[in-house]
């Protein structure tokens, strides 16, 4: 990683930028004074960037990646409204790796956990009026007139009726000291954040002209397939390509640290090669385990004690004391993520310097792997960031980035790995399955005393510290330690540290003075990794579902429940209300059944009610009513696409999404057997944001985590069954 602090002039070489314009960087804190420097060798201290050009160009680099979740419109419309210039004017990139990029809410370059813009939201409004101060002051001076009667607007500074482009001040504004404070827009004089407006990313990818990593070619560049053992984290043994070698168009077959792989021409070529390879594996202890004996080590773990990941009051005398005791166990898969563009990369090695093309969730990973399997200095290795056909976590993971380097590498030629929907669906790092004992304690009146919950399952951490060491530790650290360092994970949270992504979600949402939730950690070797809402995506089913058990247990309606539970959580009462009034609960049409459920997650609040029926034993979802509060609503239109997103997301989950192991191998290869709901099997959504003036905080995956319970609860309205466990079957 480059030094945080280096020149102007390097880091505008860095972003490919000439030196003239005006750079302005917001401050790791919305806090802190703004970093900008005036030309010369002067620190860089901040992310994200903003640049204007002489030629009136502004272009926002952004520090979070655009995978479909709408970041490049959102960051952008910050921006826009300190410059008082529309969104649709300012020219966005993506970031090149860099400390001063880093998510202000993780520390590193990553983009995830529905983080975007509430890590953004102040620091780049704060960089923006920094900028818009600057040129007006710059404007003063060059115009001879009075800053306070200046005003920026649409691109130009109006001075007594006349507009001058924004872009005639950059020079001058980069000679003046930065302003010690500034102060930006309230949120009356808004033009932009609250309103909707076209997605300034829409129009590329409607007629094709954004930039995909498959889209990625220039001359001289192959394409590569691997194969890989049918179980993850097999090793060859020895193979026999003499049949591909021969084969037309095959440039050439390496053996890398997990396969072997074809270079070829094209992609049907390197992948028809591939299929005739013979390999022999090496199989890690993944192959003892399927899936009906990984459940059954999973309800036996609940049986265990486990480690105590939270301790608030006295749950275990709480439910001696009770007048009745609720006990469920529920039960959730592993899942794929089963994005619609592949895992790809494209990779050029030359000499000790490389230049990588990859849709990324983490540039700075994407640099630190790409070191790693190279030995070239992370300095010279340039990262570009395409446009994601979808993330969704998987692209946090730098697997495939590894394949590439190591293929172009072996090879000693550019070239594009490209995964077939058979690679990806079979080596994901998956989400992970779970089981879960929840318990309640209520007293006489209805009230819940005390809420106890038990998890047994995979951890996420040990697999992320295990990809991400590289970039955590600092750079002169030897490789042998490093990894020596990435293995220790798996020990930390097995026995010694709950992994909080393992039982986030399964206590927090109610009013319970009494809780207590352990963990049991049950790893069969499936590599695991971060999925849309991480834990809340199964424990927002446990514990939805659980909440509309002790309703019903205790003759109590399980909106009246929620209520009851929520007199410290106005904004959760506020979502569950709302829905509930929208959703006319209580008053369903004949042969229509109700559901509920509602789920804090990345700092926002969500309640859905869905309306379904029950034929047959198929489950048909007619309506589901949303409503979230998720802060200031930057961008209204966005907010309703990422819970419709989000929704369908879940619902593809709750009714279909299933990863079964036989002998360690994934059973499941594509979306025959994998489906994705279809459109037929689409309700309507009817989403409602409740506005506040709070900051904003998480929507991209916030609206996955309660629509499984809901389901499920609304089946048992209309069945009397109760679903237990994902995907959701009637018997």
């Amino acid at each position: 990683m480059s030094e945080l602090q280096q020149s102007r002039r390097g880091f505008l070489k860095l972003l490919g930028l000439s030196s003239g314009g005006l750079l302005v960087t917001a401050p790791l804190t919305a806090c802190a004074s703004a970093a900008f420097q005036p030309a010369g060798d002067s620190g860089v201290q901040a992310n994200p960037f903003i640049f204007i050009g002489t030629d009136n160009q502004v272009t926002l680099y952004l520090p979070q990646t655009e995978m479909g979740q709408g970041v490049m419109h959102g960051l952008s419309t910050l921006v826009a409204e300190e410059l008082n210039l529309a969104p649709q004017r300012i020219h966005s990139i993506h970031a090149p790796p860099h400390d001063s990029f880093a998510n202000p809410l993780f520390g590193m370059q990553l983009t995830g956990g529905s983080t975007s813009i509430a890590g953004h939201y102040e620091p780049l409004r704060h960089a923006a009026a920094q900028a818009r101060e600057l040129l007006l002051s710059a404007a003063a001076q060059k115009l001879s007139a009075p800053k306070d009667q200046l005003v920026m607007q649409d691109g130009e500074v109006i001075w007594q009726g006349q507009g001058y482009p924004v872009g005639d001040f950059a020079e001058v504004a980069t000679t003046l000291p930065a302003p010690d404070v500034v102060t930006t827009k309230q949120p009356q004089d808004f033009r932009f954040i609250g309103k909707d407006s076209q997605r300034v990313d829409g129009l590329a990818k409607v007629t094709g002209q954004a930039e995909f990593g498959m889209d990625v070619d220039f001359p001289g560049l192959y394409r590569a397939v691997v194969k890989r053992c049918p179980v993850i984290g097999g090793k060859v043994k020895r193979f026999d390509a003499s049949q591909a070698q021969a084969m037309a168009g095959v440039k050439t077959v390496v053996e890398i640290f997990n396969g072997v792989a074809v270079v070829a021409d094209n992609y049907w070529q390197a992948k028809q090669a591939a299929n005739v390879i013979e390999v022999e594996w090496d199989k890690p202890n993944l192959a003892s385990y399927s899936s009906a004996n990984l459940l059954a080590e999973m309800q036996g773990a609940l049986e265990q004690k486990g480690d105590k990941g939270v301790d608030e009051g006295n749950a275990k005398k709480a439910l001696k004391q009770a007048a009745q005791v609720v006990t469920a166990d529920y039960s959730a898969p592993f899942l794929a993520h089963a994005t619609m563009e592949t895992m790809n990369c494209t990779v050029k090695l030359d000499g000790n310097r490389a230049e990588v093309w990859v849709p990324s969730q983490g540039a700075g990973l994407s640099q630190e792997i790409a070191h790693e399997y190279s030995g070239i200095d992370r300095d010279n290795i340039v990262v570009h960031t395409t446009m994601l056909g979808g993330g969704f976590g998987r692209r946090a993971n730098q697997d495939y980035v590894a394949e590439a380097v190591s293929i172009a590498k072996a090879a000693g030629v550019p070239v594009q790995l490209v995964w077939s929907r058979e690679d990806d669906m079979q080596n994901d790092f998956y989400r992970p399955a779970a089981i879960a004992r929840m318990r309640a304690g209520v007293d006489s009146n209805g009230t819940i005393s005390a809420w106890t919950a038990k998890r047994a399952g995979p951890n996420i951490m040990p697999y992320t510290v295990d990809e991400a060491a590289g970039l955590l530790l600092p750079e002169f650290m030897p490789q042998g330690f490093v990894e020596w360092i990435s293995k220790r994970g798996y020990g930390i949270f097995d026995g010694w540290q709950v992994d909080h992504s393992s039982i986030e979600g399964l206590y927090e949402g109610y009013d319970v003075e009494n809780k207590e939730v352990r963990h049991v950690t049950v790893d069969p070797g499936l590599r695991v990794g971060f999925w849309r809402s991480v834990g809340h995506s199964f424990s927002g089913f446990f514990a939805e579902s659980f909440m509309d058990e002790v309703a019903h247990a205790t003759g109590q309606d399980p909106v009246a429940i929620r209520l009851a539970h929520t007199h410290h959580q106005a904004r959760k009462r506020k979502v569950i209300e709302v829905a509930a009034e929208k959703a006319g609960w209580g008053q369903a049409k004949a042969g229509i059944s109700q559901g509920v459920a509602a789920v804090t997650s990345f700092s926002s609040h969500v309640a859905q009610v869905v309306d379904v029926s029950v034929e047959n034993n198929q489950i048909k979802v007619h309506r589901v009513v949303c409503v979230v509060d998720c802060g200031r609503a930057v961008n209204p239109d966005m907010i309703k696409s990422q819970m419709e997103s989000g929704i369908i997301f879940g619902m593809t989950a709750a009714l279909h999404g299933d990863i079964t192991l036989d002998k360690g191998s994934v059973v499941q290869s594509n979306f025959h057997d994998y489906p994705l709901l279809r459109m037929q099997e689409t309700p309507e959504i009817d989403v409602h944001i409740i506005d506040g003036d709070e900051a904003p905080t998480g929507v991209g995956e916030p609206g996955l985590p309660p629509i499984a319970a809901a389901i499920g609860n609304a089946v048992f309205a209309a069945t009397g069954q109760r679903l237990r466990q994902l995907p959701l079957r009637l018997t």
